[in-house]
C-alpha cells in the first residue's frame, strides 16, 4: 500500500469519525431531552390526577355518599395515579371515598 493510500484512508477513517460521534452525541442530546420531556408530562399528569381525587374526597365526604359513577373515575384515577408512583395521603383519601355509601339512602 502506497502512502497517499494510507492518508486518505486515514483522513476518511477521522472523517467519518467525527460525524459519528456527532451524531451520536446529537441522538444523545435529544434522547436526554425526550426523557426529561417525559417525566415532566407524567409528574403533570400524576399531579392533575392527585387534585382530581383531593376534589372527589372533598365533596363527596361533605355530602357524606359517593354514586357509584364517581367511585368508577376515582378508581380509574387512582390506579393510574399509583402506576404513575403516586401513593401517601392519596391511598388514604381513596379508601376513605370507597368506603363511602353510594346513595343518600345508604346513609346511616
Amino acid at each position: 500500500m502506497n502512502l497517499t493510500a494510507v492518508i486518505v484512508t486515514s483522513v476518511v477513517s477521522c472523517v467519518v469519525s467525527f460525524f459519528l460521534g456527532g451524531l451520536l452525541a446529537l441522538v444523545a442530546a435529544k434522547f436526554k431531552g425526550m426523557m426529561k420531556r417525559e417525566k415532566a408530562l407524567q409528574e403533570g399528569v400524576k399531579s392533575l390526577l392527585r387534585n382530581q381525587l383531593i376534589d372527589y374526597h372533598e365533596v363527596y365526604t361533605e355530602r357524606g355518599y359517593c354514586p357509584i359513577y364517581v367511585k368508577e373515575s376515582a378508581r380509574r384515577s387512582y390506579e393510574a395515579y399509583h402506576q404513575l408512583g403516586g401513593n401517601g395521603v392519596v391511598t388514604r383519601l381513596y379508601n376513605h371515598l370507597m368506603d363511602l355509601p353510594e346513595g343518600r339512602e345508604d346513609r346511616s
